[in-house]
């Protein structure tokens, strides 16, 4: 009579299970909150807001709003942008350093920064 699984099998899956679940909660742990974002528009900075004071930003290119950003709760997203695709309205919202959303047709791009030092190097992170 041949078993498929045997005790030891199943001891290997479990402890597998375990490291995976230790490396994810690891992994997601050192992503750091950020403290605030930077707006750029065009490649040029537009401004910088702390995470933690609500409130919507309108984005003003040629002297017409184009986009606005809300941070609430600590995070920020895409409230309402012209743009034919509105693909920067359906992205998460971001609080994590480095996290980004992008309004490519009016080129504006939401980055979210922490002043603390990532304990992650550039290559891991």
């Amino acid at each position: 009579m041949n078993r498929r699984f045997g005790k030891n099998d199943i001891l290997l899956l479990g402890m597998l299970a375990v490291v995976i679940l230790v490396f994810y909660v690891g992994m997601t742990s050192a992503l750091q909150s950020g403290d605030s974002i930077i707006i750029t528009v065009n490649g040029s900075e537009y401004g910088r807001y702390s995470l933690t004071e609500n409130k919507e930003i309108p984005i003003k290119i040629d002297g017409k709003v184009t986009n606005i950003v809300t941070i609430e709760n600590g995070t920020a997203y895409m409230l309402e942008a012209d743009c034919p695709d509105q693909l920067c309205m359906h992205q998460n919202a971001i609080s994590k350093d480095k996290e980004s959303i992008i309004c490519l047709p009016n080129r504006v791009v939401v980055t979210v920064e922490s002043e603390q030092k990532n304990t992650l190097d550039d290559v891991a992170g």
